[in-house]
């Protein structure tokens, strides 16, 4: 018993408060569960489930799953989970899925996650929000009145989801400039990875191989982020957006970008997808998650995940013919090779795996070139490492996404 991927699509990955401004979350993920299932073929009735998450919540949609299938076609009477859960959303749901099949409760499910960094729910300061609470509870006119006499224009002013982490007050790029300086990760290094990340996604681009993910909306038909003109001599010329001392190395060069985009993904029992004469692009082998504590680098968890899942499925770097390693930066994932390949003393019992080749890393681009539209990664790497093991003629991939809050996942692919 196996759990198969079948399946997929995504819309073009967008810069934020461009083509897609128009578009809710809501609406990219009912385009793309709509076009998963009208690509497979199958009558939606198939679908068991719907695993389907946002990061920027909206808490007038609390369950944006269920929203998506009374508006996508899927049977009404089809269960949706909501899955929310930072850059990992898209695993988060893949693994709820995986497990819900290998326990025999479903054959089928369809996982993802859509992001609209256009169109976040915009909040009222903590006292804004206590005044209209009173105001609203209050019920005679005296009661209106004198909360009324403490309102001050303050109250009114909207605020944007903060970009800080609630437990240490700094951002993840802020975090990430202190794990650069504390891993002696240079300015150098980082850019030639975002160099690396637009070249190939340019390369895969014009070959067609994203092409064959995207499902077109409004008109766009392709990712908009991609630099296929970009070189060391423009990333460098950058200013460091964290750390303005002249110490600070990240920059909007080499840092993912702020992405409007959604992603969708059929999970099914192996032996269902054959009965129903699908085609099998892969097999979800294991899915692992770890966590840190911030102050030991926010982004540093992909340090103990990778090991974990290989660990799970005996597989050793020189077995793997795909690494898909998420791009939030050109210095998370510096580190990150750092600490596989040398070990992290940290944590003790994780030691080195090894170097991880770098031709055989993020073969058509990462982050930093797509786009990171936050829930929309997870399928779009599950997506990729099935299209890239066909395309290298490899057998064996590995997934790993680092988080805010100190998480990670890493997932396993196999094409047999």
């Amino acid at each position: 018993m196996r759990v198969a991927i079948v399946g997929g699509a995504r819309t073009p990955f967008v810069k934020a408060a461009g083509v897609f401004a128009q578009y809710s979350a809501l609406d990219l993920g009912i385009h793309v569960v709509t076009a998963c299932v009208e690509r497979l073929g199958i009558d939606p009735s198939v679908i068991d489930e719907l695993y389907f998450g946002t990061v920027l919540v909206d808490p007038r949609i609390p369950n944006l799953a269920r929203e998506i299938i009374l508006r996508s076609g899927l049977p009404k009477t089809t269960n949706g989970h909501f899955v929310s859960n930072n850059c990992i959303t898209g695993l988060v749901a893949a693994n709820a899925a995986r497990e819900a099949i290998l326990s025999g409760r479903i054959k089928a499910a369809i996982v993802g996650g859509s992001e609209s960094m256009s169109n976040p729910t915009l909040t009222f300061p903590r006292r804004g929000e206590s005044f209209f609470f009173k105001l609203n509870k209050a019920r005679r006119l005296t009661q209106k009145l004198a909360v009324a006499s403490s309102f001050r224009p303050g109250f009114l002013a909207p605020q944007a989801p903060s970009p800080k982490e609630p437990s240490t007050g700094l951002t993840m790029g802020q975090h990430c400039e202190i794990m650069a300086q504390e891993y002696g990760v240079g300015r150098a290094d980082q850019d030639q990875v975002a160099l690396a990340s637009h070249q190939r996604a340019f390369q895969a681009k014009n070959q067609g191989i994203l092409a064959e993910q995207i499902v077109p909306l409004g008109g766009v038909g392709e990712d908009n982020l991609i630099r296929g003109d970009t070189s060391l001599e423009k990333l460098s010329a950058l200013p460091a957006v964290f750390d303005r001392s002249g110490k600070g190395t990240i920059s909007a060069g080499n840092s993912s970008a702020l992405t409007d985009g959604a992603s969708a993904v059929c999970l099914m029992l192996d032996s269902y997808a054959r009965e129903l004469g699908l085609s099998i692009l892969g097999y979800l082998d294991a899915v692992e998650f770890a966590a840190v504590p911030p102050g030991d680098g926010l982004l540093m968890a992909p340090a103990l995940a990778l090991p974990k899942v290989m660990a799970n499925v005996g597989m050793q770097i020189s077995q793997c013919d795909v690494f898909e390693i998420h791009e939030a930066f050109s210095a998370q994932v510096l580190c990150n090779l750092l600490a596989w390949e040398n070990g992290w003393d940290r944590f003790r019992d994780v030691g080195a795996i090894g170097a991880i080749p770098r031709d055989r890393m993020n073969v058509f681009g990462g982050s930093i070139a797509l786009g990171h539209p936050f829930a929309a990664t997870g399928g779009r790497l599950l997506l990729n490492t099935c299209a890239a093991l066909k395309s290298r003629g490899g057998q064996k991939g590995l997934i790993s996404v680092c988080a805010a809050g100190g998480g990670a996942a890493a997932a396993a692919i196999s094409l047999r």
